[in-house]
């Protein structure tokens, strides 16, 4: 363990081996640091906070702060990060609320770019990558693997799918759907077809590429509606997973979805 001699770290912190804790770090009660994790300058972790091992926190990024709700009245809520994540500078990242279910979760092996943020209660999962100044607000869920490009914001209690694609400066107030790529700012956000190049690069079977192509067409080029198209393309029996992905995904929406 290396603490450097300007930071303050609470006497109630969990810190293991291996951990690194640069100059004028912050390090409050009750926040857990597992081993391998190294923070430059000037990070503070707040209490509530668990780290798991292999984590690297940049310059100024502020982890575990209270969640930014008019309704928060100090109550303990935690926060929770999985393991080989990469936060760089001025990333900022709060606890959950009562209400909420008092917890903020993120996975492993993410990436989160410079002035990103993840708010209150947000669900996080794993191998994600958040471009810079990449938003959320309360409430949201970001599947494994999706990217929101720099300056995007996602409106509280939506949901961005599995391997979604977001692209840079949009505002998404409905669900972004799965394997797709979505770009535009409300209501002139659209969809784009399947994220080929993307879902090559991590490695999906040509097969499941293909026949989320197809599923595509069925659903937003058939001119059917919503309920028609979903019906026809349970008629087909698919061999990709991926298919039942994108069409569970539609049939649970709540908020309603980019299109």
């Amino acid at each position: 363990m290396t603490i450097h001699p300007t930071a303050i770290v609470d006497k109630k912190a969990e810190i293991e081996p291996d951990v690194v804790v640069g100059p004028y770090c912050v390090i409050g009660s009750d926040v857990r640091i597992g081993r391998g994790t190294e923070l430059d300058a000037y990070v503070s972790v707040h209490g509530g906070t668990a780290i798991g091992e292999d984590c690297l926190f940049y310059s100024h990024s502020s982890i575990g702060t209270d969640p930014q709700d008019l309704k928060y009245k100090g109550e303990p809520t935690r926060l929770q990060i999985g393991d080989h994540n990469v936060f760089r500078e001025f990333v900022t990242v709060n606890r959950g609320t009562p209400k909420g279910g008092g917890i903020t979760i993120i996975g492993n092996d993410g990436l989160f770019m410079a002035y990103s943020h993840v708010a209150h209660d947000g669900r996080v999962g794993s191998q994600v990558i958040f471009a810079n100044a990449a938003t959320l607000a309360g409430h949201v869920t970001v599947s494994d693997h999706a990217q929101i490009g720099a300056f995007s914001a996602v409106h509280q209690f939506c949901r961005v799918g599995p391997h979604a694609f977001i692209g840079g400066f949009s505002v998404v107030t409905r669900d972004a759907l799965p394997f797709v790529k979505t770009v535009g700012a409300r209501n002139e956000a659209k969809i784009y077809g399947i994220n080929t190049i993307g879902l090559q690069r991590k490695g999906l079977p040509e097969t499941s590429i293909e026949q989320l192509k197809d599923v595509y067409r069925i659903l937003f080029r058939s001119q059917l509606n919503t309920t028609d198209a979903l019906a026809k393309a349970r008629e087909r029996r698919w061999s990709a997973p991926e298919v039942e992905t994108l069409i569970q995904f539609i049939e649970t929406s709540e908020r309603g979805f980019i299109r």
